[in-house]
């Protein structure tokens, strides 16, 4: 497919500036020189490195690949038909029908980035992070710190690689098995109804080869439950055990998860939560999504 790089640099210089600070969660300060989003906002939010994004508005660097396309269009909230330009912009075909969708509607990104009191991590069909606000990273780890490829809950949850290792303790009130058992009838799920998704694909192929514990929930012929509401219990390294309601919420019209971890008013946790968010959480060893399952499901 024909690209041009200057075509690609316009529309991305175009997008940074049309997108305000607080649109993207980012508390805005005086002294811009325009109304939208500096670079290395934009780097932060797509994992990107601030000279990359300086070399692709220049026009100075290679047609990127088609996973720092996905990453830049949900950093810019950029509607579908917007996306699927900025692919063909880049020399690749847009995201067909029938693999994994992992575009964060415009209003769902707004959505989270204002909920900044509350953990939200959005995910897609096949549980890989595509979004989050920064008291997700406050309670988990920043997810940026981790190459795309490991922002995966299952293969946190099930692997061997870099997210397997940074995981934090958290135990699930429903049980370790009935956690682990419920991501991978998401994951049958997700096969059944993406049959042609190549990535999809590798990582089930690879966890059914290398996990144990996963081969034997695949091979279940039981439905797990579905996921709805759960409590559990994060070991934070600096507040210490932090009990929270987590809930998984359905994105109406996308195939995504929304996951959410709150505390009544007034509580102990409520004020840990507090804490963590006035602080960052800076002192956390870098995490990842796979916080969000717990080491006990973790097999030999």
């Amino acid at each position: 497919m024909a690209a041009s790089r200057s075509d690609f640099a316009a529309l991305l210089r175009t997008w940074r500036d049309r997108l305000s600070p607080a649109d993207a969660g980012f508390t805005a300060t005086g002294g811009r020189r325009a109304p939208g989003l500096r670079r290395e906002e934009l780097a932060q939010l797509a994992g990107l490195s601030v000279d990359y994004v300086l070399r692709l508005e220049q026009s100075r660097a290679k047609n990127p690949s088609a996973q720092v396309v996905g990453a830049l269009s949900r950093a810019l909230q950029l509607a579908r038909a917007e996306r699927d330009q900025l692919y063909r912009s880049a020399g690749l075909l847009p995201p067909q029908d029938g693999t994994v969708d992992t575009h964060v509607p415009p209003g769902i990104q707004r959505l989270v980035s204002r909920l900044g009191d509350v953990p939200i991590g959005v995910f897609a069909a096949d549980w890989t992070l595509v979004w989050w606000n920064s008291m997700w990273s406050a309670l988990h780890g920043d997810p940026a710190a981790l190459p795309a490829a490991e922002r995966n809950l299952a293969r946190a949850l099930f692997g061997n690689g870099a997210a397997s290792a940074s995981m934090l303790p958290v135990r699930s009130e429903r049980g370790p098995d009935a956690f682990a058992a419920s991501i991978v009838a998401d994951l049958k799920d997700a096969v059944s109804r993406y049959p042609t998704d190549a990535r999809l694909d590798r990582l089930v192929r690879e966890l059914r080869e290398t996990s144990g514990a996963f081969a034997h929930h695949w091979a279940a012929r039981t439905t797990a439950a579905p996921h709805t509401t759960d409590a559990k219990t994060v070991r934070h390294p600096q507040v210490g055990d932090i009990l929270l309601d987590c809930d998984v919420l359905i994105v109406p019209g996308a195939d995504l998860r929304m996951v959410t971890y709150t505390a009544a008013a007034g509580s102990t946790e409520a004020g840990k939560l507090d804490l963590l968010r006035v602080t960052g959480g800076h002192v956390a060893t870098v995490a990842t999504v796979a916080t969000v399952a717990t080491v006990a499901t973790k097999h030999p």
